[in-house]
């Protein structure tokens, strides 16, 4: 039989590099206006890596702020959930495994989990079930870091909406039987006739690196139909954003009129602006991350303590975090934030 027991957020983590690349250094190295960038694609600027910004070790940096906020031992965590990228330290590895070693959370098992920028929400859900089906698990860290920037060519027009690319990590660690910030209903959609519209040409079987390819830049992310793929996801993209929404919201008992915070990820200013007004909320009940660019599954954590730091969440809130990662994905998670006994209507 298994328990209904509530699982909430104990504590968060979120790592930045302490380099940025701003909106002007994007627009000349891409040949663009710098309007264009900083207004249109809404990126004014965005963090990228230092040479000791390695994608596990920022999650476990990510993940030991998580630990510390939470006050916890970290021998006392059940499981390890790497929900960074698999662009990291080494190709063909476990990076959950060393991470639970980087933060000495020696009594936990560890694996990896993988839906590109959509991710930390499936990872969510991941625990969350696991937490529900198994008494055992009563404290999961979840932890990865990001930077995807590194495989981005600014020269390759067909790449331009991948130029909010940045760098980055988050945590979060969910505790079973925890009487705050619970962990609702989750909703995810995946698309496969996009899973090979945003590729990385070499390094895989289909084809080996090589030195000809990477003079040709093989090994960087690109688009072989931007055009067609534009097409083809432009609506469906929005109308899956919503639908992630709405189908996690009513699995939970809500509707949209009941959101208070949307932690979106960074997209676009015009698609941002579109989806706040298909939900009806206005710019105040989110935070547009134009000073952050897109770190990947991270977005929505980062979101979530900008949303915390500036008090546009507060006690009884409910928040909805929502991402999609290329192949193509789209995800939400609805949370209510502060303790039980606070919660409006109760």
């Amino acid at each position: 039989m298994v328990s209904r027991e509530s699982i909430g957020i104990l504590s968060t983590g979120v790592y930045l590099p302490k380099r940025v690349m701003t909106g002007r250094e994007i627009a000349a190295a891409a040949g663009l206006p710098v309007d264009v960038v900083e207004r249109k694609m809404g990126i004014v600027q965005k963090p990228i890596p230092g040479d000791d910004d390695h994608t596990c070790e920022m999650g476990a940096r990510a993940a030991r702020k998580a630990i510390a906020g939470a006050g916890i031992d970290p021998e006392t965590i059940d499981v390890v959930v790497y929900v960074g990228e698999e662009y990291k330290e080494y190709p063909v590895w476990t990076a959950g495994i060393h991470l639970q070693r980087l933060v000495g959370a020696w009594r936990a098992w560890a694996f990896d989990v993988s839906q590109r920028c959509g991710t930390l929400i499936l990872g969510m859900k991941l625990a969350k079930d696991m937490m529900l089906a198994d008494p055992s698990i009563r404290t999961v860290l979840l932890a990865g870091g990001y930077r995807n920037v590194d495989l981005v060519d600014y020269r390759n027009e067909r790449t331009r909406f991948l130029f909010n690319l940045a760098a980055g990590a988050g945590a979060v660690i969910l505790r079973r039987g925890l009487s705050r910030n619970a962990v609702m209903e989750s909703h995810l959609i995946t698309d496969g006739s996009f899973s090979e519209d945003v590729v990385i040409r070499a390094g895989g079987t289909r084809m080996p690196l090589t030195a000809e390819g990477i003079a040709r830049g093989d090994h960087l992310l690109d688009v072989p139909d931007p055009r067609g793929m534009k097409r083809r996801l432009e609506e469906r993209s929005i109308r899956n954003f919503l639908e992630a929404i709405r189908r996690a919201l009513d699995k939970s008992g809500y509707t949209e009129r009941d959101i208070d915070y949307l932690g979106i990820l960074h997209m676009k200013r015009s698609a941002h602006e579109r989806i706040l007004g298909e939900l009806g909320l206005s710019g105040d009940q989110t935070i547009y991350l134009d000073h952050y660019g897109h770190i990947g599954q991270f977005d929505p954590v980062l979101s979530l303590e900008l949303g915390l730091r500036e008090n546009k969440i507060r006690e009884g809130d409910l928040v909805v975090l929502v991402s999609a990662g290329i192949g193509y994905a789209w995800g939400a998670t609805v949370i209510r934030w502060g303790e039980e006994e606070k919660q409006r209507g109760d």
